[in-house]
């Protein structure tokens, strides 16, 4: 069945996005106008409410989101101005497409920049509590953060990430770029990338 689809739902959406980028701004992990999130507002067919390209993140109102499809590509909606959606819509919704998750955060935290040039084959994580906050066990669990390679295709991007991706990690790292995080909703990614930046900067901190 297809979902109904209104310029209410959108905003509703796009006033939380509003509210996350400007608490990952403070963070100073969305510099300058980089990062993006996205929340999906109906399953079937795919569409994502997508922080509009070349804005402020910390300025953001409800208005500034854009609507695209399962490619990343706009989608028109009554009512909706139509806005440029990020570049990395796509692999937003191939994201929320594969994992199911509701809401994508896509941040330049240097921490992650930094652990993807340091283990570009994955950081490696075990013992320590955080790590209960992505889902994983405090103890005795080998946890892997994927790197992938960066491009601006975000066909292959995607690819890549799929071929990287662990169901049960809900997170990965761009090399060179940033991480992307994802949870049931826009709060449970926003814990997800929280905790995934701590533990990342756990690892660097002991090498």
């Amino acid at each position: 069945m297809t979902e109904s689809l209104t310029a209410g739902r959108v905003y509703e959406a796009g006033g939380r996005l509003a509210v996350e980028s400007a608490r990952f701004t403070g963070f100073g992990w969305m510099r300058g106008t980089s990062g993006n999130l996205s929340e999906v507002v109906s399953r079937d067919p795919l569409r994502l409410a997508v922080t509009a390209s070349g804005l402020d993140k910390g300025e953001l109102t409800a208005t500034d989101v854009a609507v695209v499809g399962p490619t990343g590509d706009p989608v028109a909606v009554e009512g909706v101005p139509p806005l440029v959606p990020s570049a990395e819509a796509g692999l937003h919704a191939r994201v929320a497409a594969l994992t199911g998750a509701g809401g994508v955060v896509h941040v330049h935290a240097l921490s992650a920049v930094v652990a993807g040039h340091r283990w570009p084959g994955g950081v490696r994580l075990r013992d320590v509590e955080t790590l209960k906050g992505i889902g994983r066990l405090a103890h005795d669990d080998e946890v892997v953060i994927p790197v992938i390679r960066n491009s601006q295709d975000m066909a292959e991007l995607g690819d890549w990430f799929e071929a990287a991706y662990d169901p049960r990690t809900p997170a990965v790292i761009v090399a060179s770029h940033g991480m992307y995080a994802w949870g049931a909703d826009l709060t449970r990614a926003r814990h997800v990338t929280e905790c995934v930046e701590w533990l990342l900067s756990y690892a660097l901190a002991i090498g």
